[in-house]
């Protein structure tokens, strides 16, 4: 019998449609209910590698960990991956089919809802619930046609709706009532209760408007949920979680490692450091555009980026190549994360034009190493040691291009294939590797922050992750009534 399916659609982006799946993932799960979580389309930069050899949002990835179950591809079939402010890379069931602006993206959607489908229907044969997450707003009419990420696809799927407003930003009433309002008769009838999100305060408080909104709208009043501040140390899904970040770093004498991440237009993978910002003893300081890069920071670290010569760019625009340069000459180190590995080397050359037209541009030269891009993306999940001390590490490799130079014989990771990876330049002081997600390996981060001379705390970072998802899963159950919800599904 196919799994039942409940769709969350959300009045606007941020309003925590993720999280909450990802909960109600956890809760049914820890209840020994099999469920899977479901996305027809993201637009991301932050990705991950899954089990059947793809790449899907990260936000699913967290999702499916929420479940108990392998990340597949099935799980976000169409992956928009931002690479101008116009334009956007197309991954279908976890592969690049090309790239499109967005008015062209708008016509090609009609074409892509056959692999929607059928991925939907691949998830609805392997468990008993279906959780779909909606993306943006669903009451975007002027996108409405062709649409498969929200109302489109809940109605071509027949799949009823949960809608979840954001009572911390402000408007909540108006938001769920106005999103009712506009939609066609036809939109607004697979919407069949609504949630309100990140209440602060005495809940009693909005009973009243619990009330109008059910009144108002006709749609069932399934929870007031109060504001859960731990979601914050999970992985974010998108760059709207960069300008919380970038007021976070921890000031203060308890601080022995001060890092430095300049924020670039197409950054990716950031979540990359969440196991850093988890470390008391270390702040990560997210540095945005108009801003200098600090002089007394000890590491500048160059995360993943989406366009690495566009960001590239961007970095000179904003002068950061010369504040890196200074915290070099000063004897601060720099690390390199795959797009930020790329950057540091001599020159990145791209033949074939994967990032735009044909080009070669000049890296920043602090690694004697040459990249060039290839038509082949590298997706895989790696193990192997650490070359400094032979720490274990896992993590996943996602990038376009190959990095050779003199420098590539002072490597950073060797694979459990034997295969290495990444550069160092003689001094020690510059480095860089392909390889995301070493930080999220216990042994590893500490033996990193070891040559700075910090003592990790000695907590388990994916432990931590599972314990948040379990008590939000928690306060969940105490919020919503989860009976009436599941009794929506179809």
């Amino acid at each position: 019998m196919p799994a039942r399916a409940l769709m969350f659609s959300g009045t606007g982006s941020d309003v925590g449609k993720s999280l909450m799946v990802a909960g109600l993932c956890r809760l049914l799960a820890n209840r020994g209910i099999p469920v899977v979580p479901f996305k027809p389309q993201n637009m991301s930069n932050n990705a991950a590698v899954t089990a059947d050899g793809g790449e899907i949002g990260r936000a699913q990835a967290l999702q499916a960990r929420a479940a108990r179950v392998a990340p597949s591809v099935h799980m976000n079939p169409v992956l928009l991956k931002p690479e101008s402010e116009t334009g956007a890379q197309i991954v279908v069931q976890g592969r690049m089919i090309g790239s499109a602006k967005a008015r062209e993206f708008q016509t090609k959607k009609r074409e892509l809802l056959p692999a929607v489908l059928e991925s939907f229907e691949h998830l609805r044969a392997e468990a008993d619930f279906v959780l779909v997450e909606g993306a943006g707003s669903a009451s975007e009419i002027n996108l409405r046609k062709n649409d498969i990420a929200n109302l489109g696809f809940a109605r071509a799927a027949g799949v009823p709706v949960v809608l979840i407003g954001d009572i911390d930003r402000g408007g909540v009433i108006a938001s769920l009532v106005g999103t009712e309002r506009v939609l066609e008769r036809d939109d607004a009838a697979m919407i069949r209760g609504f949630i309100v999100n990140k209440m602060r305060g005495d809940p009693a408080l909005f009973a009243d408007g619990m009330t109008a909104i059910a009144k108002m709208t006709g749609w069932a009043p399934l929870g007031l949920v109060p504001f859960f501040n731990d979601a914050r140390k999970l992985p974010a899904e998108d760059a709207l979680a960069l300008r919380d970040l970038a007021k976070a770093s921890k000031p203060g004498t308890n601080v022995k490692l001060r890092i430095a991440v300049p924020v670039l237009p197409r950054i990716s993978n950031f979540d990359d450091l969440d196991p850093l910002r988890s470390e008391p003893g270390v702040a990560v300081a997210m540095i945005e555009s108009g801003r200098p890069i600090p002089a007394d920071v000890d590491l500048i670290l160059l995360p993943g980026s989406k366009a690495t010569i566009d960001d590239l760019a961007a970095l000179r625009t904003e002068g950061w190549d010369i504040d890196i340069k200074a915290h070099v000459r000063r004897g601060g180190h720099v690390l390199g994360l795959c797009g930020g590995y790329q950057m540091l080397g001599k020159r990145i050359t791209d033949a074939a034009g994967v990032e735009g037209p044909p080009r070669t541009v000049e890296g920043l030269g602090l690694l004697d190493v040459e990249t060039e891009f290839e038509t082949a993306k590298t997706l895989a999940t790696v193990t192997g040691t650490l070359n400094v001390n032979a720490a274990p590490f896992q993590g996943y490799e996602m990038h376009v291009g190959r990095t050779v130079g003199p420098d590539t014989a002072r490597p950073i990771l060797t694979f459990a294939d034997g295969r290495s990876d990444g550069a160092t330049s003689p001094d020690g002081r510059v480095a860089g590797c392909y390889v995301h997600g070493i930080f999220s390996s216990d042994a590893a981060r500490a033996a990193i922050l070891s040559t700075f001379g910090v003592e990790a705390s000695g907590t388990s970072y994916e432990a931590e992750v599972d314990d948040i998802l379990d008590r939000f899963a928690e306060h969940l159950a105490r919020h919503i009534a989860v009976d009436d919800l599941l009794s929506l599904a179809k």
